[in-house]
């Protein structure tokens, strides 16, 4: 039997994978000995099905060690490299070489570039030299840009005072501010942020959970969306909140009981009014006392239960933690870092107003669409609630009695910040 020479002597035979840019595979079997440029020429070939045309072909491909990722030399062999068996090499072009540029455009662009150059500081000097100096003792100030959320909440102080002012006057203050009172009694659980609710119902959530969830989370979507993944698999999701049945039964009794009572309070009230003017103004200004301290109860700053947790595993004391997410508008990691660090502003801070003679101030007041805004109840209402549930200030920016004022006090801030 007849046995080439080179079969005899030939080294162990591999098995390489061999993988294209185009996605191409197969297995390529070479000997130990095998030169890495026989092994490129074999691939080619097996990717042009037969013989190089272009012999440039070989010189503009390369093959690559997947594993290692280096690129492996044509005058090594295959052992030389320490490739194994079922290796994987990929076959890529190698990037053409960039064309070299001519001195000629090198000159002219070099040109261009030292004649768009800005002067330096020597430069600058040397041609100001014969100028004579002015204002040398200039400085130049820094004016510290305000955060509008910082700036709001002294703001709203202020106005606060100055809505329940201006409302008192009003011949109708007691009323108006009773059917403000009962409006949140009825309201409180009713009103829904529809912006947010609607960004959970297009996410694929039913809509009444969506609602559960934004009242359990003081309409944050975030916290509404958490509670949701959370509760999808929980029996009770679809119950009702407490209290809720039973809201509309009470509310029907509370509105018979007003109704019922409302001759004899028009009587008294009338009654008043013969016996002492004064008495009567008198009385009238302890009502519209009571009545705000009512709303400003059922107002009080209401702390994100989960971001509570949290703060107190870490250690603080719970009393610290309600007061750094009041302070901080609910935010957990604003919160931690108010705690860890020097605690300013301080939570007795957040109830001073701003100064009611800077010129913020007497623009806000000037401005017609607030002064108007200031002589409606519901306005006074939102006040009290961005004061103490920052949160909710997004339904008040679109509700439509409340959004304009918010949107001009935004503006006649950004306005005056930049100036």
């Amino acid at each position: 039997m007849f046995v080439q020479e080179e079969k005899i002597f030939a080294g162990k035979v591999l098995k390489i994978h061999i993988c294209t840019m185009e996605g191409a595979e197969w297995l390529e079997e070479v000997t130990e000995d095998t030169t890495i440029e026989k092994l490129k020429e074999k691939c080619l070939k097996h990717c042009t099905h037969g013989s190089l045309e272009d012999p440039k072909t070989l010189t503009h491909h390369k093959l690559i060690h997947a594993a290692s990722e280096r690129i492996l030399t044509e005058t090594k062999t295959v052992a030389d490299e320490n490739l194994k068996d079922k290796d994987c090499l990929l076959l890529i072009k190698k990037r053409p070489q960039p064309a070299h540029a001519k001195m000629a455009d090198i000159a002219a662009e070099e040109k261009k570039k030292q004649e768009t150059k800005a002067p330096d500081k020597d430069a600058i000097l040397k041609a100001t030299a014969n100028l004579s100096t002015r204002h040398s003792d200039r400085t130049v100030t820094q004016h510290n840009i305000r955060d509008f959320q910082t700036e709001l909440r002294k703001i709203l102080v202020s106005l606060i005072e100055v809505a329940q002012k201006i409302l008192a006057l009003n011949p109708d203050a007691v009323e108006l501010f009773k059917k403000a009172n009962a409006m949140l009694d009825e309201d409180e659980e009713e009103r829904v942020d529809e912006t947010a609710l609607q960004q959970l119902t297009e996410m694929g959530f039913p809509e009444s959970r969506a609602i559960k969830a934004l009242r359990l989370n003081h309409m944050s979507v975030t916290q509404a969306m958490e509670w949701l993944i959370e509760h999808v698999d929980d029996p009770t999701v679809d119950m009702p909140l407490p209290g809720q049945e039973a809201q509309g039964a009470a509310g029907a009794a509370a509105a018979a009981a007003s109704v019922s009572a409302g001759p004899s309070l028009s009587a008294t009230g009338a009654l008043a009014r013969t016996l002492s003017q004064s008495s009567s103004e008198e009385a009238k200004q302890d009502e519209l006392t009571e009545i705000f301290k009512r709303i400003r109860r059922k107002r009080e700053f209401r702390p994100d239960s989960r971001a509570v947790i949290a703060l107190m595993e870490m250690g603080f004391d719970e009393k610290e933690v309600i007061d750094a997410l009041r302070v901080n508008n609910n935010q957990q990691d604003a919160a931690c870092e108010w705690l860890l660090g020097d605690r300013k502003p301080s939570p007795e801070e957040l109830d001073k107003g701003i100064d009611t003679n800077s010129p913020l101030f007497q623009a806000i007041l000037e401005n017609p669409v607030v002064q108007l805004g200031l002589t409606n109840p519901k306005t006074l209402l939102a006040f009290e609630d961005m004061l103490e549930n920052p949160l909710n200030s997004t339904q008040w920016m679109n509700d439509p009695e409340t959004g304009p004022v918010m949107l001009q006090i935004s503006r006649i801030f950004q306005t005056l910040n930049r100036t």
